[in-house]
């Protein structure tokens, strides 16, 4: 199960609020313009946490509160705006592979756990 972060409160994938488009099949453009526009509004302020990066996060006993899931939300926007695909998002002693296109961050580490480490496979690094 993952998890899904919207304006900075962690939900589990299935548990959050999904918006409410209705769509008729009679009719290809029945979607209303505050519909799409509040869509892409959320997706600015929501990104997930794999599987794989909530477990690390719980073995190693690093807890996100609001804010700083809110900073690295901030961080994925910026890296999204640059063109970015795969990010190293540094926060505090934390680093995170982030997955830009699909919002979703990866895995994380530690500043202890990654002694030695290289990191592959991104495009860019963001520091906040």
């Amino acid at each position: 199960m993952g998890y899904r972060v919207i304006n900075g409160k962690l939900y589990a994938i299935g548990n959050f609020p999904e918006p409410n488009i209705s769509r008729n099949n009679n009719s290809n453009s029945n979607v209303k313009f505050e519909d799409i526009l509040k869509n892409e509004i959320d997706k600015k302020q929501s990104f997930v946490i794999s599987n794989h990066a909530a477990e690390r996060l719980n073995d190693r006993n690093i807890t996100l509160n609001e804010s700083d899931m809110n900073k690295i939300n901030d961080g994925i926007n910026k890296a999204n705006e640059k063109g970015a695909k795969e990010c190293l998002i540094l926060y505090k002693d934390l680093a995170l592979i982030t997955n830009i296109k699909n919002r979703t961050v990866i895995t994380a580490v530690d500043k202890s756990s990654s002694k030695d480490n290289v990191f592959t496979n991104i495009d860019s690094v963001v520091l906040l």
